[in-house]
């Protein structure tokens, strides 16, 4: 017998980068050493402190039970706990706090939890990629916010087709950016705010990479804008500032309605996350952030040697604020996606390929910080080797 996917399924994204990985290990396979900076996986290990608060808490018989369905109520605690002291921010931990298994299912299961199918919602183009997934497993309508580099990767409001405004329903932002680098300023979410409240628009901030600020300034948080949390929730992930990225945990805060309709979906998907990485998640939360400015740090150095290494060799990088990715520009006659096969193919170094993140990415690749510094100069220096620039 024979069992084919739902339509559902069958019209779900393809999933660019695994032809990307599928490229790589074969480069890798053929004997290359390959310099990988297309992969955006954390590098670093987890802090011992909240490795240590996972053993702990895994030993402790009463986390081997099922969770509690919408989270700990510390873990929610200790969420808006942090967003008070790390952005001033004052939440409600019942109401305005939503505890999930890694960002990305939130972000994915959010438009069928808000909205019908039919409806429109507004994307960021170039942007991250499994946001799709969650338009297709709705059958919403995807209309796309171009962001280019000279309004600094940030959406023009004014430059959207105001039939497409008036349609749309949900919106969502991702600053520190994913690919870019680009960071959002105080102003722009002040124009967020008004723009979503005349059109009635709800906003969903992916601050997967809110801790990730570089050259002494810190990302702002989108629920620090007066009005946010009328018209939106922002998300945090525990990946990327603590490298937790293999726990699978993250939490989404603001708009009370929209945390509502994130839990009650989720009480019919899952069963909350494992009690112990809760445990350490309040660990990390409440501790002094020490290890969170000693990783930003590590980043700063990593691009800023390689902005030198690449600059050596007459490749301009986009000036990124945030992130841990370099956004740089493909040479002319190339594709982003010729660009990338052919350093891997010349010169053994891996990039990921702008188009990949949608159509306004393409001219550029993304570079990932995610490797020793040293590999960095090394690179450049064999793609300097092609007589590119």
């Amino acid at each position: 017998m024979k069992f084919d996917e739902s339509n559902v399924l069958q019209h779900l994204p393809k999933q660019f980068f695994a032809t990307l990985v599928a490229k790589v290990n074969a480069k890798i396979a053929s004997g290359a050493d390959v310099i990988n900076l297309g992969q955006g996986n954390p590098d670093q290990p987890t802090p011992d402190y909240i490795v240590q608060a996972m053993q702990k808490a895994t030993a402790d018989p009463e986390n081997h039970k099922y969770s509690q369905f919408r989270g700990m109520p510390r873990l929610k605690q200790a969420v808006a706990d942090f967003y008070a002291r790390e952005y001033g921010v004052k939440l409600d931990p019942e109401k305005e706090v939503a505890i999930l298994g890694g960002s990305k299912i939130g972000l994915v299961e959010l438009p069928f939890a808000l909205l019908n199918p039919g409806d429109t919602m507004l994307l960021p183009d170039p942007g991250y990629p499994d946001y799709l997934s969650g338009v297709a497993l709705a059958q919403v309508k995807l209309r796309l916010m171009s962001l280019k580099a000279e309004n600094h990767f940030l959406p023009d409001y004014d430059d959207l087709d105001p039939q497409v405004v008036d349609q749309a329903k949900l919106m969502y932002l991702n600053y520190p950016n994913n690919p870019t680098g680009a960071v959002a300023t105080p102003e722009f979410y002040e124009q967020t705010v008004k723009f979503a409240n005349e059109h009635q628009i709800g906003v969903v901030q992916d601050f997967a990479y809110g801790a990730i600020g570089f050259d002494g300034k810190r990302p702002v948080s989108f629920l620090q804008t007066p009005g946010a949390k009328d018209v939106g929730i922002e998300f945090y992930t525990m990946s990327k500032s603590y490298n937790m990225a293999g726990w699978r945990i993250g939490f989404a805060v603001g708009n009370a309605d929209m945390i509502e309709a994130i839990n009650l979906i989720q009480d019919h998907l899952f069963v909350s996350v494992f009690p112990a990485i809760q445990e350490a998640s309040i660990t990390a939360l409440e501790s002094d952030q020490s290890t969170v400015r000693s990783l930003v740090a590590l980043y700063q150095k990593r691009r800023d040697q390689f902005y030198a290494a690449a600059r050596k060799i007459g490749w301009e990088p986009y000036p990124s604020g945030g992130a841990f990715y370099a956004w740089m520009p493909v040479p002319k006659g190339y594709t982003s996606e010729q660009f990338a096969d052919l350093l891997l193919d010349k010169a053994a170094v891996a990039v990921a390929p702008g188009v990949g993140f949608g159509k306004s990415g393409e001219g550029y690749v993304r570079v990932g910080l995610l490797i020793d510094e040293p590999r960095f100069t090394e690179a450049c220096e064999r793609i300097a080797k092609l007589n590119l620039f």
